[in-house]
C-alpha cells in the first residue's frame, strides 16, 4: 500500500514534469507544423507533419537553399480563420498544440525556401530561365516538375536582416514575389522565421531530412 500511495503522490510531479520539458523543447528546440497546402510540392506534400528546428536558427544565419517557418509578414495570409474546434475539444487541441504533441496547423505561419539573404541581389531570370543569385545562375532540382523557376521577371535586392523566399511549387506559391508592393517589399524579416525545416516526421513513407545542401546555398555573396 505504501509503494502505491507514494506512486500517486509521484504521478503529478511525474507528469508536470514531463510537460515543463515539452514546453522548452517547443519553445526553445522543435516545433511541429502540419503542412496545408501545396506550396512546397514535391519536398513537401499536403499532410507532411515536419519538426523544424528553432535552436539552430538562433545561433546560426540562415542560408540560401534552407526551407524555413516563418510568421505571416505583412498580412500575406490574410485575417487567422476562425477555429472551427471549440468547447473541451477545441480546449484539449489547443493544449496539444501547446505542449508539441499535436502538430501546430500553421495557420498564420508559411514555409518557403531562401532564394536570398542580406546583401543579395535575386534577378528573374538569364537567358535561359534560371534564377540568378549575385550574377550566377542557379540550378534548383527542388522545383515542382514542369514549373518554371518563376513566371514572373524580378530584380530584387534583400536588405540586412531580411530573405527572400518562393515555394518549390513556383506555380501554386504566393512568395516574396507576390508582394513586392508590400511594406517589406516582398522581404521576410529574420525576426519572423521560427526555424528551419528539419525533417518529415509523417507520414512514415515520406520520412526524410530537408537540408540537402543544394547547390543554391553555396554560392558567395557579392561584395
Amino acid at each position: 500500500m505504501a509503494k502505491k500511495g507514494s506512486l500517486l503522490r509521484e504521478l503529478p510531479i511525474i507528469v508536470g514534469s514531463a510537460l515543463i520539458v515539452s514546453i522548452i523543447v517547443k519553445t526553445f528546440f522543435l516545433h511541429f507544423f502540419f503542412i496545408p497546402s501545396g506550396s512546397m510540392e514535391n519536398t513537401l506534400q499536403i499532410g507532411d507533419r515536419i519538426a523544424v528546428n528553432k535552436f539552430g536558427a538562433l545561433f546560426s544565419e540562415i542560408k540560401r537553399g534552407e526551407v524555413v517557418v516563418f510568421a505571416d509578414p505583412d498580412n500575406w495570409l490574410g485575417s487567422a480563420p476562425e477555429d472551427s474546434s471549440k468547447g473541451i475539444t477545441g480546449q484539449a487541441k489547443n493544449a496539444l498544440i501547446t505542449l508539441g504533441v499535436v502538430p501546430d496547423p500553421a495557420k498564420q505561419f508559411l514555409i518557403k525556401r531562401v532564394i536570398g539573404v542580406g546583401g543579395d541581389t535575386v534577378i528573374c531570370c538569364d537567358s535561359s530561365g534560371k534564377i540568378q543569385v549575385n550574377g550566377k545562375s542557379v540550378n534548383e532540382p527542388y522545383v515542382y516538375e514542369n514549373n518554371a523557376p518563376s513566371d514572373s521577371k524580378f530584380n530584387v535586392t534583400v536588405p540586412q536582416g531580411y530573405i527572400w523566399v518562393m515555394g518549390d511549387h513556383r506555380g501554386a506559391s504566393a512568395d516574396s514575389r507576390f508582394h513586392t508592393d508590400d511594406v517589406n517589399k516582398g522581404m521576410v524579416p529574420l525576426t519572423k522565421v521560427v526555424g528551419r525545416a528539419a525533417f518529415i516526421v509523417w507520414p512514415f513513407n515520406h520520412l526524410d531530412f530537408l537540408d540537402k545542401g543544394v547547390e543554391l546555398g553555396k554560392i558567395a555573396v557579392k561584395k
